[in-house]
């Protein structure tokens, strides 16, 4: 992800207002990045209840740490890591394990697309589409949960791979292997007809995950 010195006066500009006080500046923020900070608890916890839960209560960590923030990685960065430490702090408590492996597929979009382009009804595209994308977050959450989250905040929430190590607190090379693998499971694992060589695809169908606005 881009971080421009405007962004980053913008930010630092932003947390200073919140550790004034201003509750509106805080408003703000929540707005800003609500749906991308759900979508890294989802896919840590993997329920949308518990997502909820972890983000408001990283959004409480924020409030109370804001003055912490430096502007020394991106705002998003400084935040998803709040999440992330509540999400693995409730894992911690509830001893919850996630394990198995298969994979998105990257390419049915695309022939939804096609097929919707001789097809009038819009009835049929609509119902085509959801079938889809229920199909593709199931595939993504068998995904164990290494991959899944580097694959959520690098592919998904654009963070660079500095900053997807960064938030993970792994080095920059485990990121890009394991971003790697995400895409690309052992044959074995998969049908044939479940490639990964587009994940446009996959990204736009996690990017419509529910919200959790608030």
């Amino acid at each position: 992800m881009a971080f421009a010195p405007n962004d980053a006066d913008d930010e630092r500009s932003l947390a200073r207002r919140i550790a004034a006080g201003e509750r509106s500046a805080f408003e703000l923020l929540m707005r800003r990045y609500n749906r991308r900070l759900f979508r890294v608890a989802r896919a840590t916890l993997r329920s949308n209840a518990d997502a909820e839960d972890a983000l408001q209560e990283a959004y409480l960590s924020a409030y109370r740490s804001i003055g912490q923030f430096r502007g020394d990685a991106t705002l998003l960065t400084w935040l998803s890591r709040l999440v992330l430490n509540e999400c693995f702090a409730r894992l911690r408590r509830q001893a919850r394990r996630q394990r198995v492996a298969p994979i998105v597929d990257m390419n049915a979009e695309s022939e939804i697309d096609a097929m919707s382009a001789h097809d009038p009804d819009p009835s049929y595209q609509a119902a085509a589409r959801a079938e889809l994308r229920g199909m593709l977050e199931q595939k993504l959450e068998r995904l164990p949960y290494a991959f899944r989250i580097v694959f959520v905040l690098h592919s998904v929430e654009e963070l660079s791979v500095d900053e997807t190590a960064s938030c993970l607190g792994i080095p920059e090379a485990t990121v890009r292997s394991r971003h790697f693998r995400a895409k690309r499971p052992p044959a074995k694992s998969i049908s044939p007809s479940a490639t990964c060589s587009n994940s446009a695809a996959a990204i736009a169908i996690v990017s419509s995950r529910r919200p959790c606005d608030g």
